[in-house]
Order: structure tokens, then C-alpha cells, then sequence
């Protein structure tokens, strides 16, 4: 299912007068809607179309390794033009850099040239020595001249070469300069031309001209293309806007096509000629296919909201992996405020996939603005103001720490400011703007970090990118050190419940909250129980409020995952320390306590969700049934009547989940035999189980049942009689190698869980939960993390949670006051004592409490055995791959690594029947059965398939069988070798 809405609109076909006009409404197919939380729903699933950031529209001059300086004039649709000259003086263009010429371009160039203007006077030197080398002389000869260049092929015609160029720059239909590229014309420029002239002039080309000769002179003007203002974002609107112009493209040349064919166009309705095919399909291309329409990422709340935030340089009109160079992936000076420098991915995207910072906004030209407090005579004022890169370029901007006195004065005389990407010491009275806050500058992700400002980037980067990978906990708790930001990134993800009016609660139980509203009116809000999300993680809510409580106008109702009291929740705090643990803790492995896993401090619910389908063969219906063939009634204890597993049962891998038989039978079935079939039944012969069954690694409880039948007016898929969908849910606790992290880019792997009485103890006997390396601390230079540690043991003896906003947080000193407050170590440091021993360590060690996450890399779902399994129908190796229930390969190095020992006997077992020794496998089963340890090895498969290879090259080669084991003879042997007799059957070689 889409959620959609259906476009119609009204059309007419006319004649040739007014009364021959016809008027209809004419359907043009379902376009997706939005849905409140800015995703689409398609096809059952939900996804976000991700913001496109790529080069604006305009005239644009750099320099080039050949030519001196080029300007480039870039429309958003249509043909690109290229203007440069060289070290010679001379002149040239190119028409959409293809359409180049090199060697002799200039003729064609400067034809070009005297089409716009014919007087070339103003021009100066590098004209006149274009000229000169110029043998054309007319327009006509230079407009045939370009015809030839560009259509290389075609005889050209003054009418025809007339019209290419027209159509090229000065026809609305095939050229779009858009009203971005208008602006930034303007703006570069000094022109006024209204933005709604969307087609080139000649004055254009001769101002882009002047000015690419101009640079000569000053060639500091030259334009950098990674600058924000060079840059702009395609947002979904505008994306959809272009998939839907190529749709009605088509559609205009196929209805243009029916019109010269259609018999009696006098009597023709829309409806007959108009076919919204093309346009349903481009449109479905773009939602299902297209490289910015993303499966939305719903681990957390926090991914949710990050992917919806997230630029891509990527996708159709954009770059590549492969293409992009360094600089377009590196941080600008003009991201401050607009794109994170922090959250980016690590791999081959990085910096061409970013995330928007907090405050930034996009205008209607799709330029990235942010705020800025407007300074006058060296006083700050309290209203913002939005500036865009290039607007931002020509003032002095204060940072947002520069200290203010209650009047909002800047206090020092000079102050730390940036001009145009610089830093400078500027007089308080020359300042501009100021920032409207430190953490202007980051990303949501990036924001949630406290003392960011004290971890290296990359590590700060890697926190930002694990905090999306945080799976939903069972009990959620906010941290006790935060930095402000939680309680508004889990109100706008949407993810909590959130009073659309002020009133009072009149009901609440776990599964709607009502508030009754001023006036008679009520509001019901019904939440989300136990539903799967796009990553198999739960989405509960539960109710926050009391009946009888006054509630405000977006005021959080109830808790979604990850949040607890309308705060963004994704971990634990949990009591830590910084030592070593008899090498348990080596190389960033982590140690914890079983108390975690009693308390389920780390517990979370995953659903995952199994389907099936029965289909009409060409043998008969699939049936859906208890009834299946050779299956004891005890795996059908759990199934009801109609073959289907009951809500609440427990089950775990090998059960049947849904019963299912199939026709088997090489004959097709003639419709009397399918009606005598129908009537008198069919015999448990004729058919075989195909029973949905719980996969390998699956163990839990079913939670929900979906049927969908096409009887009950269910849409399905075509063949398809019925659909089944069943919901299982897994409780999966803290085990050894599951991946945890903090927020500060400091990841690892449980190696342990420790009985609660052997963990190390603080000197009240309290045992600490967790143990960390603290060698994971220096090299990585990541100390947020030993601050968040003191800071988090305050509050919690303090009962308080801090708030330590990024690049404005809590600096040592603070920290220092907070601990002595809550009467514990200055420095942060503590005793502790071995809890196998009783014995002090040596040294004094960091204690505190750390906020620990648990990430969606769990090892229930990547352990995986097999011992029989699928083979590949060409090779008969085993399949790769946990989802194929594959076996494990055993590559080249790994056979060297046996050669190398000499073990001759495991490793013909390995290469013969323990992978693709088709006769092998069976004996050695066969063996196993009676009890037998012999062994006989045959001929692999691969060989098999290497002769046919051969023989696929018109190579014969042939097994011949010999009269002795086949060795390597000694050279005396070789000569009283026997004849081979012809035509024996082949056996080994």
C-alpha cells in the first residue's frame, strides 16, 4: 500500500474554434503524500527522500591547468557554456564540454562570438588576436561553423544552424537558467534583470566576457566552487518537480503521436489521446528506485531524525564516489552554522553525505541560511537575522562565547571574530553580527555529545555516527550528564506523544491518552504498542501523564522508545572505571557485570517479521492448512484450525509458524480433473509440506498474526491467493560480543561478563559495573569521556543531571567544585578493591558514571553454524552467508597455511567431502549413519566444471581411466608405460 493521493486535472482538445473545445478532467495518476513526520509511505514501507546538495545554477570563473581562467555559465536545464583564454591571448568556447574541439576550436569559438556581437571593439587585446587567427567573417558562417561542431555528422543549412542555436540558449522549452541562476547572474554581475527572465540574452554572454577578461587584471575575483554559495539543496519538492517534467515529456510525445494517428480527432475527448502511464512511472521510479529515496533509518529516535536532515552530493545531477576529489568532501569555512563538520560517514561517502547543523535553514532559492544576533555600535541585539554564505562574506561576525554584560554590550575592546572565511581581532564597534549560540555549528547528532569540545574529531565524528545505532532499550534512562538538547531532539523526531492543544487529561490507560480541550471538544491520542520498525527494533509508547493533569500546547504526553519523560534516552549510566582486568579488557574489550544482565539494564525487544505467500500454480492452488503431509500432530499443537501459529506462543527455530502444502506432480491437471479434484478432495499424495518454519538464531514469542486475502478484497501481488504475515518477538539480553559505545567515540566488545561479587569494588564495597581500558584513552585523545565520567559520579551522588552544552559546558574547575559538593575525591580518583582478592590495586583509579549505549550490532544475529545445508546448483560448494545458511570458505591462504603444516589428509577432506565431492558428501554420511570411519575421497564438482569450461572453448578433454594408481611415475616408468585401451569409461585422473 501508498500513501498517495490521486492528481486529476482538467484538459481540453480543440479543433479549430472555440466550440470544438472540449473540456474533461483527466486523471494523472497517485502522487505519494507526506506524511506528518516528513516520510512517504510506499509500498508498505516507510522512506525519506534525503535533501540533494549540488552545484547552483549562474555564472561561475576559475582557473584551469591549460587556459589562464575560464567562466563557465551553468543552466539548471540545458545546454552548459564555457568561455577561456590561454597564455596566447586567444580566446575560445565550448558548448557542453562534449561538444569540445581541441587543437583548431577557435573558429568555431569566436564564431560564436560574432553571432552575440558583432562589434568587438570594447573587447580589447586577447579579441583582436582571436580574430586574427579567425577566418570566419559572417554570422551565417559562424553559426554553420557550430552546427558542424556540434553535429558533427548532419550537412548544415543557415535555417537549420539557425534554429540549433536558438533552441540551444534562447527557447524557454529546451533552456532553464532558473530564477537560483538568474540571482547569482545578477549578484556576480551587477545587473537588475528580473528573476523570471529564464533564457540567456547576448547581453549575457558579452558582460560574462567582459568580466572573465577583467580577471586578468584582478585575479582574486575568481569563484571557489565549494563555497555554500556556489552550493544550494534540491529538497523533495523540487526533485519530485523534475521526475514529473520528464514524466509529462514522454507524455506530451506519445499523445503528439496518437493525435497523427487518431481517425476522428473532430470527436476525440482528452481522455482518448492523454495516457498518465509515463508520468505514474516516473514518479514510482523516483520513490522506489532513485539513489535520494531512502528506507528510512528507524533504529532510534535519533537516526529518524538525523536521516531526515541529511545532504547528499550524491544522485542523479550529482557526483560520484568515484569522481569526487579531495576538496569537495573537505569542510569549508562557509559550513560554519550551515552543514556539521562532525557527522559524516567513514567510508567512501565521507564528507559527500553531511547533516545540517541545528540552527541552519534553507531559503526559498535553496541556499543554506543561518542566524546571526545583529551588532550595532558594539551592542548585541535580540532578534536574528538569517544570512546566507555569500551575504556572510561581507561582514564581521563575533563568535558566540565573546562575553556580554547585562545590556547586551560586547565587554572586551577587540574582539575574535570571521571575515570572509577568516579569522581576525576587529574593534568591537566594526563587528556586524554575532553567533546566536556555541553549538551553532553542529549537528543534532554532533550536539547531544557533552564535552565535544575536549574530543579529537575523528572520535567525535564516530560518537555522532553510534548514537544512531543505538537500539531501544527496555528501560531507557536520560543521561546524568547531557547537554540540554534531549528533551528537544525527542519531541521533534517525533517520536513522543505531544499535545497538539492546551487542556486537561480526562482518560488514560496503555493505549490512548484523551484530553479535553477548553469548549466541549476532546482530543484522543492513540499510541503505537509493540510495532516493528524498519530495523526490527520496537516502537512502544506509554502514557506520561496523570488524569486530572493541565497540559500545555506541545507538551510531551507520552514516552516513545528511547526517551524517558520526554528526554532522548538511548543508553544506561552505568558505574565505570579506567583499569585493566587480568587482560580481560585488552585492545578496547569490555568488562561487565552480570548485574546488567539480571536488572536488564541493557535489554531490549526486537520484532522480526516472517511472511508467506500461497500462490495458483500451474499444478493448482497452494493451500494454506493444519493438514500436512508426514508431520507428527506435536509440531501441530501451536497451529489453529486454519494452519496458522496462535498469538502468544512460544517458539523457537524448526517450529512451524504457518502449515502450507504444495501440489507436486509432473502432469498439468486438466479442468475436469481440477473440478473432480475440487469436489471429492485431494489425496495427501499428491501434495508436500512447504511449511513457513522459525529460521536458524530465532527464539521468541509471537506477537502478532496479518492475513491478507485476495477473497476479503485485499490488493496482493498477481498469483497470489493469500498472504500471511507473522510477528515474532525477541527479548535479547547483554551477551559476550555484543558491541557497546559511549558518546565519545569509544566502542568495544563485551569479552566478559563477571559475577557482580568478583568486579572490582570502591571502598564502601559498592561493585562498579563496567570496566573500560584506560589505555583507549591517550591515543585516541578522546577525554570527553574521563570529564563525563567525574561529572555523571557528582550527580549521581547529588541526585541532579547536568546539562553541559557543547562548546559551552562545564569546565575542570567546575567539575572539581561538583565533586567536592558530593563529598567525594577531588581528582576524581578512588581505591578499589579486587573483588576475587579483597586486596587494594596498586593504584588509584577513575571512577564514575559513564553513559554507555548498546548498538545494533548484536551477536545473535551474526553467529551462525551450519553442518548441512544449500549447495550451489553449478559448483556444489555450500552457499556464503548467514541469510543463505551458508558454510564457511576455505580460501587460498587458508589451504597454504595447511601445506605448510603438511596435514595432507584434513585438507583433501576440505577441498573433496566437505565441499563439493557430490559422491563424497553422500558416503561420509552414509559412514556417520553405521558407524564406519573409513574414508574414500572423489572427484570435486569444480573439476567437473572446469572440463566443461574446456569443452565450452572447443577444447575436448576427456578422463581417461589407467591401469595403476595415478601418481607421478619415475622417468624409467614412464617408458615401459602399457597402452592405454580405448574407450574406457573415465574414471580418476
Amino acid at each position: 500500500m501508498t500513501y498517495a493521493v490521486p492528481l486529476n486535472k482538467s484538459a481540453e482538445t480543440g479543433v479549430k474554434t472555440i466550440r470544438d473545445i472540449k473540456e474533461q478532467e483527466v486523471y494523472f495518476g497517485d502522487i505519494p503524500l507526506m506524511t506528518e513526520n516528513g516520510t512517504f509511505i510506499i509500498n508498505g514501507t516507510e522512506r525519506v527522500i534525503v535533501s540533494q546538495l549540488h552545484r547552483s545554477p549562474g555564472a561561475f570563473f576559475h582557473s584551469e591547468d591549460k587556459a589562464l581562467f575560464v567562466a563557465q555559465i551553468i543552466p539548471y536545464r540545458g545546454s552548459w557554456v564555457e568561455f577561456e583564454y590561454d597564455a596566447k591571448n586567444l580566446l575560445y568556447v565550448r558548448i557542453d564540454r562534449k561538444a569540445k574541439v581541441p587543437g583548431n576550436a577557435q573558429e568555431k569559438e569566436v564564431g560564436e562570438i560574432e553571432v552575440f556581437f558583432p562589434d568587438r571593439d570594447e573587447l580589447g587585446t586577447v579579441l583582436s588576436t582571436t580574430l586574427k587567427k579567425d577566418p570566419i567573417r559572417t554570422h551565417e558562417e559562424a553559426l554553420i561553423e557550430i552546427y558542424r561542431r556540434l553535429r558533427p555528422g548532419d550537412p548544415p543549412t543557415p535555417d537549420s544552424s539557425r534554429s540549433l542555436f536558438e533552441n540551444m540558449f534562447f527557447n524557454a522549452q529546451k533552456y532553464d537558467f532558473s530564477r537560483v541562476g538568474r540571482l547569482k547572474l545578477n549578484t556576480k554581475l551587477g545587473f537588475d534583470t528580473p528573476l523570471d527572465e529564464k533564457v540567456l540574452s547576448p547581453q549575457d554572454f558579452y558582460e560574462v566576457i567582459k568580466y572573465l577578461l577583467k580577471l586578468r587584471r584582478n585575479p582574486t575575483n575568481v569563484d571557489d566552487i565549494d563555497h555554500l554559495g556556489n552550493r544550494r539543496v534540491r529538497s523533495v519538492g523540487e526533485l519530485l518537480e523534475n521526475q514529473f517534467r520528464i514524466g509529462l515529456v514522454r507524455m506530451e510525445r506519445a499523445i503528439k503521436e496518437k493525435m497523427s494517428v487518431y481517425q476522428e480527432m473532430a470527436t476525440a475527448m482528452p481522455h482518448d489521446l492523454i495516457n498518465a502511464k509515463p508520468v505514474m512511472a516516473a514518479i514510482r521510479e523516483f520513490f522506489g528506485s532513485s539513489q535520494l529515496s531512502q528506507f528510512m533509518d528507524q533504529t532510534n529516535p535519533l537516526s529518524e531524525i538525523t536521516h531526515k536532515r541529511r545532504l547528499s552530493a550524491l544522485g542523479p545531477g550529482g557526483l560520484s564516489r568515484e569522481r569526487a576529489g579531495f576538496e569537495v568532501r573537505d569542510v569549508h569555512p562557509t559550513h560554519y552554522g550551515r552543514i556539521c563538520p562532525i557527522e559524516t560517514p567513514e567510508g567512501p561517502n565521507i564528507g559527500l553525505i553531511s547533516s545540517l547543523s541545528c540552527y541552519a535553514r534553507i531559503n526559498e532559492f535553496g541556499f543554506i541560511e543561518s542566524p546571526y544576533r545583529r551588532v550595532e555600535t558594539g551592542r548585541a541585539i535580540d532578534y536574528s537575522f538569517y544570512l546566507s554564505a555569500w551575504e556572510e562574506d561581507r561582514y564581521i561576525i563575533a563568535q558566540a562565547n565573546a562575553k556580554i554584560d547585562d545590556r547586551g554590550n560586547l565587554v572586551n575592546p577587540r574582539i575574535n571574530c570571521r571575515q570572509a572565511g577568516n579569522f581576525v581581532l576587529a574593534p568591537r564597534e566594526n563587528v556586524d553580527f554575532i553567533d546566536v549560540s556555541p553549538k551553532q555549528l553542529v549537528s543534532v547528532a554532533a550536539s547531544l555529545v557533552p564535552f565535544l569540545e575536549n574530543d579529537d574529531a575523528n572520535r567525535a565524528l564516530m560518537g555522532s555516527n553510534m548514537q544512531r545505532q543505538a537500539v531501544p532499550l527496555l528501560r531507557a534512562r536520560a543521561p546524568y550528564v547531557g547537554t540540554g538538547m534531549e528533551h528537544i531532539a525527542a519531541r521533534d523526531s517525533g517520536a513522543v506523544v505531544v499535545a497538539r492543544r492546551p487542556g486537561t487529561v480526562d482518560y488514560v490507560d496503555s493505549q490512548r491518552i484523551v484530553v479535553r480541550v477548553e469548549g466541549a471538544d476532546a482530543d484522543i491520542y492513540n499510541l503505537t504498542k509493540f510495532r516493528r520498525s524498519n530495523q526490527n527494533t520496537c516502537i512502544n509508547q506509554k502514557p506520561i501523564v496523570p488524569v486530572g493533569a493541565r497540559v500545555n500546547k506541545g507538551q510531551v504526553l507520552g514516552d516513545g522508545p528511547c526517551t524517558e519523560l520526554g528526554e532522548l534516552a538511548l543508553g544506561r549510566n552505568v558505574l565505570g572505571a579506567f583499569m585493566p582486568w587480568r587482560g580481560y579488557n585488552f585492545e578496547d574489550a569490555i568488562l561487565v557485570s552480570e548485574r546488567l544482565v539480571k536488572d536488564d539494564y541493557y535489554t531490549s525487544i526486537h520484532i522480526e517479521e516472517f511472511d508467506i505467500e500461497s500462490r495458483d500454480t500451474k499444478l493448482g492452488p497452494e493451500e494454506i492448512t493444519r493438514d500436512i503431509p508426514n508431520v507428527s500432530e506435536g509440531f501441530l499443537n501451536d497451529l489453529d484450525e486454519s494452519g496458522i501459529i496462535r498469538i502468544g506462543t512460544s517458539v523457537k527455530p524448526g517450529d512451524i509458524l504457518v502449515g502450507k502444502v504444495t501440489p507436486k506432480g509432473e502432469t498439468q491437471l486438466t479442468p475436469e480433473e481440477k473440478l473432480l479434484r475440487a469436489i471429492f478432495g485431494e489425496k495427501a499424495g499428491d501434495v508436500r509440506d512447504a511449511s513457513l518454519v522459525c529460521p536458524p538464531g530465532i527464539e521468541g514469542i509471537i506477537v502478532g498474526v496479518k492475513i491478507f486475502s485476495r477473497k476479503r478484497g485485499d490488493e496482493l501481488p498477481p498469483g497470489v491467493i493469500k498472504l500471511v504475515k507473522v510477528f515474532v518477538a525477541m527479548k535479547r539480553k547483554l551477551s559476550v560480543g555484543d558491541k557497546m559505545a559511549g558518546r565519545h567515540g569509544n566502542k568495544g566488545v563485551i569479552a566478559r561478563v563477571l559475577p557482580e561479587e568478583d568486579m572490582p569494588r570502591l571502598p564502601d564495597g559498592t561493585p562498579v559495573e563496567i570496566v573500560l581500558n584506560p589505555l583507549g584513552v591517550p591515543s585516541r585523545m578522546n577525554v570527553g569521556q574521563i570529564l563525563e565520567t567525574h561529572l555523571g559520579w557528582a550527580a549521581q551522588a547529588l541526585g541532579l543531571h547536568f546539562a553541559s552544552p557543547v562548546f559551552d559546558g562545564a569546565n575542570e574547575q567546575e567539575i572539581k567544585h561538583w565533586l567536592e559538593e558530593a563529598g567525594l575525591p577531588r581528582s576524581g580518583k578512588t581505591t578499589l578493591y579486587d573483588g576475587m582478592t579483597g586486596e587494594p590495586f596498586e593504584q588509584r583509579v577513575t571512577v564514575g558514571y559513564i553513559y554507555m549505549l548498546k548498538l545494533s550490532h548484536l551477536v545473535d544475529d551474526k553467529l551462525h553454524a551450519r553442518s548441512i545445508g544449500p549447495y550451489s546448483l553449478i559448483t556444489q560448494q555450500p552457499l556464503g552467508g548467514k541469510a543463505q545458511f551458508g558454510g564457511q570458505r576455505f580460501g587460498e591462504m587458508e589451504v597454504w597455511a595447511l601445506e605448510a603444516y603438511g596435514a595432507a589428509h584434513i585438507l583433501q577432506e576440505l577441498l573433496t567431502a566437505k565441499s563439493d565431492d557430490v559422491t563424497g558428501r553422500a558416503k561420509i554420511y552414509e559412514a556417520i549413519v553405521k558407524g564406519d570411519a573409513s574414508f574414500t575421497p572423489g572427484l570435486p564438482e569444480s573439476f567437473n566444471v572446469l572440463i566443461r569450461e574446456l569443452q565450452a572453448l572447443c577444447l575436448d578433454v576427456d578422463l581417461i581411466k589407467t591401469r595403476r594408481p595415478v601418481g607421478i611415475p619415475a622417468p624409467a616408468e614412464e617408458a615401459e608405460a602399457e597402452p592405454v585401451l580405448e574407450g574406457a569409461p573415465p574414471e580418476t585422473v
